[in-house]
This record gives structure tokens, sequence and C-alpha cells, in this order.
């Protein structure tokens, strides 16, 4: 038999301001996140935009020798898990470590130390003949993914299964979901899964620059990521982490702790077809859907929201809608659907996870976040998007999907407690 999965913590640092109450607030605004690059001078490149964290280490608590040391998607995801882990109450002392779970993601790792290391080592890129005595001593951990949980392990005594996945965009669903067939198959009791990354470096913007995917509206930042829009030109690049914790559902109630919802389902998919192409009919991404939906025994019709990738690109978009026609059929005609990449950008691997938070605090308030920006229809796009304000809704089942470059498509599914119909 296997076992019902309950989320009972989470934690986010996100463009906006770092914590679950920051979050929401900036959510259902409607606000945006995004504007001009302060981290680096980005004269030169085609896209000159993101949505960055205003983010303190020393002020979040962390190590002054470890904020030194650890790149900054590591301190990311060590203050979104504390938050996580102290609003599900377990007390890490007192649970069976072996019974203790990481599942973590990421889709660039340590890109933004290696890439500033290098330039040290290398006198500006100057030198092929680079000085190892420039480098920081443990420039190794930025070079490892597998650092991203490991070092949530060790921050918690987690010493159950470890892992760090790394699926591209659909990384932090996909650890998410990991973690949930972790719990499900009996593995652990606990799992702290999510993801984080910070991609806003010289070279991760120039990759994808040069494959056009990222909007240059460098004019009007505020107003440049604009999901379904028919004036979409490119996502805004954006950084961020988001961690869950998930817990066996009745170790979760044998202890007393506050359950926000369940995990009832996931499924991922690969399109075997392009790196970065898509192909328009979206099926790869119904069969997420429908696998997700199968595996909680739940009717099409009683999905409440649709949390969508929405990254801003004409074929993304395009294929997710396809995909939710075809996997909601006439249903997804009535269903609401938005994106907060809007809001809060594009962080590669972290999003997936920020998004599985926002669902959650969406269960949590029954309100839809909006799709901000979201004016132009587009005949191509013709579902509900939601645009511009949240929505008070009844919210029981709530579908998120991803879609990463390597054909990835992913869906997790989040019911309220008792909003499954089996």
């Amino acid at each position: 038999m296997t076992r019902r999965v309950a989320v009972t913590g989470i934690g986010v640092v996100a463009p906006g301001g770092t914590g679950t109450t920051a979050f929401w607030n900036l959510l259902s605004s409607g606000r945006t996140a995004t504007r001009g690059i302060t981290l680096f001078d980005p004269a030169g490149l085609r896209s000159r935009i993101a949505a960055e964290c205003d983010f303190d280490p020393l002020a979040h608590g962390l190590d002054p020798t470890l904020s030194q040391h650890a790149d900054r998607y590591i301190q990311f995801a060590m203050v979104a898990a504390d938050e996580a882990v102290r609003d599900s109450g377990f007390a890490t002392g007192a649970q069976d470590p072996w019974r203790v779970a990481v599942s973590l993601g990421s889709a660039v790792g340590g890109t933004t130390r290696l890439e500033h290391d290098y330039v040290q080592v290398s006198s500006g890129g100057q030198r092929w003949d680079v000085d190892h005595r420039a480098a920081d001593p443990e420039l190794h951990r930025a070079f490892c993914p597998s650092t991203l949980a490991a070092t949530v392990a060790e921050q918690f005594g987690a010493q159950g299964p470890v892992q760090t996945v790394s699926t591209g965009c659909t990384s932090g669903i996909d650890a998410v979901g990991y973690a949930f067939h972790t719990i499900e198959e009996g593995r652990a009791d606990i799992c702290i899964a999510g993801a984080s990354d910070s991609p806003i470096s010289p070279i991760t913007m120039a990759c994808f620059d040069a494959i056009k995917a990222t909007s240059d509206n460098n004019d009007d930042p505020e107003h440049a990521s604009k999901p379904f829009d028919a004036r979409r030109n490119g996502f805004v690049m954006g950084e961020g982490a988001a961690v869950l914790v998930l817990e066996d559902y009745e170790h979760a109630r044998a202890r007393g702790a506050h359950i926000y919802c369940e995990i009832g389902g996931y499924a991922t998919f690969g399109n075997a077809y392009h790196m970065t192409g898509l192909t328009c009919e979206g099926l790869e991404m119904a069969r997420a859907i429908d696998s997700t939906l199968d595996q909680a025994r739940l009717d099409p019709t009683l999905i409440d929201y649709v949390n969508a990738h929405g990254s801003g690109t004409k074929q993304n978009d395009r294929h997710e809608t396809a995909a939710v026609k075809r996997s909601l059929g006439a249903h997804a005609y009535d269903t609401p659907m938005s994106s907060i990449k809007s809001m809060v950008g594009h962080s590669l691997g972290a999003i997936g996870a920020i998004e599985v938070v926002a669902c959650v605090l969406a269960v949590k308030h029954q309100v839809v976040p909006p799709t901000a920006n979201y004016e132009t229809p587009d005949p191509e796009c013709d579902l509900d998007y939601v645009p511009r304000t949240a929505r008070e809704r009844r919210l029981r089942n709530v579908l998120s999907v991803g879609s990463g470059f390597g054909g990835f498509q992913s869906a997790v599914l989040l019911t309220g407690v008792g909003g499954r119909k089996r």
C-alpha cells in the first residue's frame, strides 16, 4: 500500500522579498519584481533585465565564513530550507536521521561562483596558464552539483536518501516529485525538497542571448515578462529558491503537524525531439498531466487551477496551451491558468519549486495569482490566463506544470486536505 504525502512546511527566497509572506504579498497584488540587472555590468548584452533577489546572507543568519565560500544559490537554499523546516515544526534531533531525506534541484548549479573564480585565476580571461592560488579554497564545492543537497542534508542532519536533481527548468518540480515518490514508497518519513538557482551572471545571460530566448525589452523591465500575451518576446531571467517539507501523512498527523495540502501525483516525460524546441501539439506535457491525474484517480474536470510554466516564449505558451486543452478537454476553458513568471521571472531550475510553493499558498488563501502584464490576447493562446488581478476561487485540486530544456515535461498535483475525489 502506498502512503499519502503531506506538505507540512514551506520556505522561499524570491525576487520581491524573502520569506513566504513577502512572496505571497507580491503575487497576490500582481506586482512585478523585474528590473535592470544590478548584480554585474550588463553592457553589451542583448537582454539586460532580470528579476533579482535583494538578499543579504548575514541578515538571514548565515555564518560569515560559509557566506564567503558558498555560492549564492547554496545560500538561497539554506535560508529557504530553514524557513520550511521551522514552519513544519519538526525537530531534527527528535527524528530518526536515517528516515529524513533531501531532494533538491538546480539547472545551472555553481555557475556564478565558477565564472567569478575563473575570472580571478585567469586575470580576467587573459591567462591560459591559470593561477590556482587566486581561487577560493572551496571552489570544488561550486564544481560539484551534489553540493546543493549535501549542504542542506548537513544543515539538518538528514542521513536518508540525498539527491541533487538537474533536469533543466523542470528541476524544481522533479525534485519535489522524486521526494513524493521517496515517501510514498516508504524510503523516508520526511523529505526536504525543492530547488535553487542563481543564474544572473554574464555567461548564463549570454547563453540565452545567443538563442534569443530572453526578452530584450530593456526600456521597460517591469512589463517585459508577459506570458501568453500576443506581444511577448521571451522570458526574463530570475533567481531564487523554494523548499517544502514533505511528510508521510500519518507521521505528520501523529506529531500534530499543520498540513497545508497533499501531493496527489507526479509524472515526467521527455520528448526525444530537440534540446530547446517544442512540438506545437503539446503531447508530452499532456502525457505528464494525464499520468499525474491517473495516479490520483482524479477526473480532469475536478482541476480548479493550473499553475502554468508560462515562460513567455512563443513556442512554450502555444505548446502548454495545447497540452492543457488536450488533457482537460472542454474543462480547460473553465479553468483559470496563470504564470507567476510574469512577476518573479524565470529562475531556471528553481522556478518549478517556487511555483509549487505558490500553489500551496494559493490553496491556503483560496486565491489564484494573476498573470501580470497580460493585455493583448493571442488567438493561439485562448484560455483564461487570469490577467493582472488575483482572483478568489475555491481551490481543492491544483496542477502545476513545467517544461525544460532537453525536452523535459513534468506535472505535479496538489490537493487540499479532503479535496481529492477517489
